[in-house]
């Protein structure tokens, strides 16, 4: 998960966020993705919230810890699984929606196949299994992007979608 300049500082700030709040919460939910996920709302909290009134009426009524980290890529996720998010914690769900990223190139990291995606799906959802193995795993799909259906990320998206449903039946 290595990161330059400030992107580095936000990752490296937002996870000690995390690890200050994640054992006086003691989530029944735990979300973990990317933007989307990191913007919505809930704690720790972010630097602003896109959707405070969905959040409210959707998690409200639970303990949720938001770990959704803007920009992340599935072997951010990794990482910071193995650097304690989890660690300690025992939710009832978890839901998972991160891979869009990893459809972009970066100057630090190349894009990924749909084969590459899934297999780090898999990763992530090992590791779920092996920290927290009483908590029940959403998966979710990847969101379509771009504005064209027929555009080749959209494929790209579409197949990565189709890789997903085995995935879910993993023991």
């Amino acid at each position: 998960a290595r990161r330059r300049g400030r992107a580095a500082l936000r990752h490296y700030g937002r996870h000690a966020d995390v690890l200050r709040v994640k054992d006086s919460l003691d989530p029944e939910i735990v979300l973990i993705g990317d933007s989307i996920t990191h913007f919505w709302g809930g704690e720790p909290k972010a630097s602003q919230a896109n959707g405070p009134q969905a959040w409210q009426a959707t998690f409200g009524a639970y303990r949720t810890l938001n770990l959704g980290f803007g920009w992340d890529r599935i072997q951010n996720v990794l990482w910071r699984l193995d650097h304690g998010e989890l660690d300690g914690l025992h939710p009832r769900l978890v839901v998972l929606h991160i891979g869009t990223n990893n459809t972009s190139d970066t100057p630090h990291a190349r894009s990924n196949s749909p084969e590459e995606i899934a297999d780090g799906l898999r990763a992530i959802l090992r590791r779920l299994r092996a920290k927290v193995p009483e908590a029940r795993i959403i998966l979710m799909a990847v969101f379509p992007r771009e504005a064209s259906p027929d555009h080749p990320r959209r494929r790209l998206i579409t197949a990565i979608n189709a890789q997903l449903l085995p995935l879910g039946q993993l023991p």
